[in-house]
């Protein structure tokens, strides 16, 4: 039996680091007595922006890393990438609470794209036998 460790693995800490960007949304919420929305509170709208920013890119990454995973790819370096696309999402989620653009969030856009980019060409090479 194949088992794919990279994949469950990578799914196990995205669900880790949403549920702490949910807690995060939940406090802040608390602290701006907001219950729906964002009631104009700026921290709060950062939150939920780090938040849904994780969202929309985790779930295509991790379909990206599985289907990988799947097809038996070089481990060390889906699970390389899939460690620092994850860090990224926490760098990014953090750099996100900053007035203006800052460090944390620059890379951890870039080790978001990157990792990103490197399984879709990964995928299609697959797909077409090249790898």
């Amino acid at each position: 039996m194949i088992e794919h460790h990279i994949g469950m693995l990578s799914i196990a800490a995205a669900a880790l680091i949403n549920l702490w960007l949910s807690i995060r949304c939940g406090s802040a919420r608390g602290k701006a007595k907001v219950m729906h929305g964002d009631g104009g509170d700026v921290a709060l709208q950062r939150h939920m922006r780090a938040h849904a920013n994780f969202v929309e890119y985790t779930p295509i990454a991790l379909l990206l890393i599985l289907v990988l995973d799947m097809n038996e790819q070089v481990g060390w370096l889906l699970g390389i990438t899939a460690a620092v696309f994850l860090v990224g999402r926490v760098l990014h989620a953090v750099g996100m609470q900053a007035d203006k653009p800052s460090m944390p969030r620059i890379v951890g856009m870039l080790t978001t794209l990157v990792p990103y980019l490197i399984w879709i060409v990964w995928v299609v090479l697959v797909v077409f036998q090249v790898v």
